[in-house]
Protein backbone atom coordinates (compact mmCIF):
# COMPACT_ATOMS: atom_id res chain seq x y z
CA UNK A 1 0.00 0.00 0.00
CA UNK A 2 3.04 2.11 0.94
CA UNK A 3 4.26 2.13 -2.51
CA UNK A 4 0.86 2.80 -4.28
CA UNK A 5 0.15 5.62 -1.86
CA UNK A 6 4.09 6.92 -2.84
CA UNK A 7 3.72 6.94 -6.36
CA UNK A 8 -0.14 8.19 -6.40
CA UNK A 9 0.12 11.23 -4.32
CA UNK A 10 3.74 12.16 -4.40
CA UNK A 11 3.89 13.55 -7.92
CA UNK A 12 1.41 14.40 -10.80
CA UNK A 13 0.42 12.08 -12.56
CA UNK A 14 1.72 11.31 -16.48
CA UNK A 15 -1.41 12.85 -18.30
CA UNK A 16 -1.04 15.47 -15.69
CA UNK A 17 2.37 16.58 -16.63
CA UNK A 18 1.29 15.87 -20.58
CA UNK A 19 -0.88 18.42 -20.11
CA UNK A 20 1.33 21.03 -18.47
CA UNK A 21 3.53 20.28 -21.12
CA UNK A 22 1.67 20.73 -23.87
CA UNK A 23 0.07 23.89 -21.95
CA UNK A 24 3.60 25.21 -21.72
CA UNK A 25 4.60 24.05 -25.25
CA UNK A 26 1.46 25.11 -27.23
CA UNK A 27 -0.58 27.57 -24.99
CA UNK A 28 1.51 30.98 -24.71
CA UNK A 29 -1.28 32.84 -26.56
CA UNK A 30 -3.59 31.78 -23.87
CA UNK A 31 -0.88 32.31 -20.72
CA UNK A 32 -0.25 35.83 -22.42
CA UNK A 33 -3.89 36.61 -22.29
CA UNK A 34 -4.65 35.32 -18.98
CA UNK A 35 -1.39 37.30 -17.52
CA UNK A 36 -3.34 40.15 -18.98
CA UNK A 37 -6.62 39.76 -17.78
CA UNK A 38 -4.83 39.40 -14.07
CA UNK A 39 -2.56 42.29 -14.39
CA UNK A 40 -5.77 44.30 -15.45
CA UNK A 41 -7.50 42.87 -12.13
CA UNK A 42 -5.17 43.82 -10.19
CA UNK A 43 -4.47 47.45 -11.12
CA UNK A 44 -8.54 47.73 -10.91
CA UNK A 45 -8.63 46.42 -7.21
CA UNK A 46 -5.41 48.44 -6.27
CA UNK A 47 -6.96 50.87 -7.82
CA UNK A 48 -9.91 51.05 -5.93
CA UNK A 49 -8.60 50.96 -2.76
CA UNK A 50 -6.36 53.60 -2.68
CA UNK A 51 -9.07 55.42 -4.03
CA UNK A 52 -11.08 54.54 -1.60
CA UNK A 53 -8.34 55.96 1.29
CA UNK A 54 -7.21 52.56 1.86
CA UNK A 55 -3.25 52.17 1.29
CA UNK A 56 -2.83 49.79 -1.00
CA UNK A 57 0.58 48.39 -2.69
CA UNK A 58 0.97 46.70 -6.14
CA UNK A 59 0.91 43.22 -5.70
CA UNK A 60 3.44 41.51 -8.12
CA UNK A 61 3.72 38.01 -7.69
CA UNK A 62 -0.11 36.63 -6.59
CA UNK A 63 -3.54 37.50 -6.84
CA UNK A 64 -4.14 38.78 -3.42
CA UNK A 65 -4.02 42.36 -2.50
CA UNK A 66 -3.30 43.12 1.31
CA UNK A 67 -4.71 47.15 1.46
CA UNK A 68 -4.24 48.97 5.14
CA UNK A 69 -7.34 49.60 6.63
CA UNK A 70 -5.29 51.21 9.50
CA UNK A 71 -6.87 54.87 8.63
CA UNK A 72 -10.52 53.17 9.30
CA UNK A 73 -10.13 52.67 13.17
CA UNK A 74 -11.13 49.11 13.22
CA UNK A 75 -8.85 46.15 13.09
CA UNK A 76 -8.57 43.44 10.65
CA UNK A 77 -11.08 41.24 11.80
CA UNK A 78 -13.84 43.81 13.02
CA UNK A 79 -13.43 45.55 9.85
CA UNK A 80 -13.86 41.51 7.91
CA UNK A 81 -16.67 40.69 9.46
CA UNK A 82 -18.57 44.37 9.08
CA UNK A 83 -17.63 44.66 5.48
CA UNK A 84 -19.22 40.98 5.60
CA UNK A 85 -22.54 41.51 7.52
CA UNK A 86 -22.95 44.81 5.80
CA UNK A 87 -22.07 44.27 2.23
CA UNK A 88 -21.76 40.69 1.66
CA UNK A 89 -18.16 41.15 0.56
CA UNK A 90 -15.68 38.61 1.79
CA UNK A 91 -12.08 39.58 3.01
CA UNK A 92 -9.70 37.58 5.00
CA UNK A 93 -8.33 39.68 8.06
CA UNK A 94 -4.30 40.25 7.98
CA UNK A 95 -4.42 38.44 11.65
CA UNK A 96 -4.69 35.03 9.31
CA UNK A 97 -1.21 35.70 8.85
CA UNK A 98 0.14 36.19 12.18
CA UNK A 99 -0.46 39.71 14.46
CA UNK A 100 1.66 41.90 12.28
CA UNK A 101 -0.79 40.94 9.71
CA UNK A 102 -3.52 43.27 11.92
CA UNK A 103 -4.92 46.76 10.40
CA UNK A 104 -4.35 44.50 7.05
CA UNK A 105 -7.05 42.49 4.65
CA UNK A 106 -6.15 40.01 2.01
CA UNK A 107 -8.47 40.37 -0.87
CA UNK A 108 -8.62 37.81 -3.76
CA UNK A 109 -8.79 39.25 -7.54
CA UNK A 110 -9.03 36.19 -9.04
CA UNK A 111 -12.92 36.48 -10.40
CA UNK A 112 -14.49 38.74 -13.19
CA UNK A 113 -13.84 42.18 -13.55
CA UNK A 114 -17.70 42.69 -13.15
CA UNK A 115 -17.27 40.78 -10.00
CA UNK A 116 -14.47 42.94 -9.18
CA UNK A 117 -16.05 46.20 -10.04
CA UNK A 118 -19.34 45.41 -7.69
CA UNK A 119 -16.98 44.46 -5.03
CA UNK A 120 -14.93 47.57 -4.72
CA UNK A 121 -17.94 49.35 -5.43
CA UNK A 122 -19.57 47.89 -1.59
CA UNK A 123 -16.08 48.16 0.29
CA UNK A 124 -15.89 51.90 -1.03
CA UNK A 125 -19.52 52.58 0.28
CA UNK A 126 -18.41 50.68 3.67
CA UNK A 127 -15.61 52.82 4.29
CA UNK A 128 -17.12 56.45 3.57
CA UNK A 129 -19.94 54.77 6.48
CA UNK A 130 -17.20 54.67 8.84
Amino acid sequence: MMSIHQYSMLCAGIISQEAAYEALVAGKEDILEMKEQYRLRRNLIVDAFNRSGLDCHLPKGSFYAFPSIRNTGLNSKEFALRLLEKEKVVCVPGTAFGASGDGFLRCCFATSLEQLKKATEKIDRFVQSL
